[in-house]
């Protein structure tokens, strides 16, 4: 089966409410470095997420996947994860079954998922009562169980206290580390260093700007990038 990746939009815009929130993007996303999609609130980091990953289809322009069967081979996790009204252990399970994996390796599949976020003790805890913190960590269990060839995660620990989004950075370096392609959505500087490779700096709707980690804090190329690493662009 041919890799998923390079994905490639062309022109890519997108609009609602008679307003247009991302402005003829064009890039290319490859297999390997971590990718941060940085910018203020408001930039569009959202929409461009759900763009990439399907969910919303562009006003005009092309979102392509190299290679077959895209939507069964990523996985998205959002800042609100939702969760079903069942264990955690079967949050698991049914995403599992809706990705059609056979009912004889599924046990084994969210068993290990659970286990490497840190949840098997609570496998049968349902899910709905767990902490935030816990609750991000069972919707990575879910991604991490059908080893997604790109992981798209849009701003994963906004919501979460310090201690709870070191877990999930933790879980995120792990997902780099077994070969998923990490694409993620965040306003911090602190975490896209952390996390990131290269960075995508998102400006009112525009791809400003894109460059290694290394360079981009250092040496922004655009002005608005160099003010939002200042902290003087705090909104789009």
């Amino acid at each position: 089966m041919n890799a998923i990746l390079p994905l490639r939009l062309e022109e890519v815009s997108f609009a609602a409410g008679g307003r247009v929130i991302i402005e003829r993007v064009s890039l290319s996303l490859e297999a390997g470095p971590s990718t941060i999609i940085l910018g203020a609130n408001g930039a569009g980091k959202s929409v461009l997420m759900r763009l990439m990953h399907g969910l919303l289809a562009p006003t005009s322009g092309r979102v392509a996947w190299s290679g077959e069967g895209a939507r069964r081979r990523q996985a998205m996790v959002f800042q609100r994860p939702v969760m079903l009204r069942r264990s955690a252990y079967a949050n698991v399970d049914y995403a599992l079954k809706v990705a059609g994996v056979q009912a004889a390796q599924r046990d084994r599949l969210a068993t290990e998922a659970l286990e490497e976020v840190g949840l098997r003790q609570v496998a049968q805890r349902p899910a709905r009562v767990l902490s935030g913190g816990e609750q991000q960590r069972l919707a990575l269990a879910r991604a991490w169980a059908l080893h997604p060839e790109v992981l798209f995660l849009d701003e994963p620990t906004a919501n979460l206290d310090p201690g709870a989004t070191r877990e999930i950075e933790t879980i995120i370096k792990a997902f780099d580390a077994a070969g998923t392609k990490v694409v993620m959505s965040t306003h911090s500087l602190g975490q896209a260093r952390r996390l990131g490779d290269e960075v995508i700096f998102l400006h009112q709707g525009r791809a400003a700007e894109r460059s290694a980690i290394e360079r981009f804090f250092p040496h922004p190329a655009s002005p608005e990038a160099a003010a939002f690493v200042k902290g003087e662009l705090a909104w789009a």
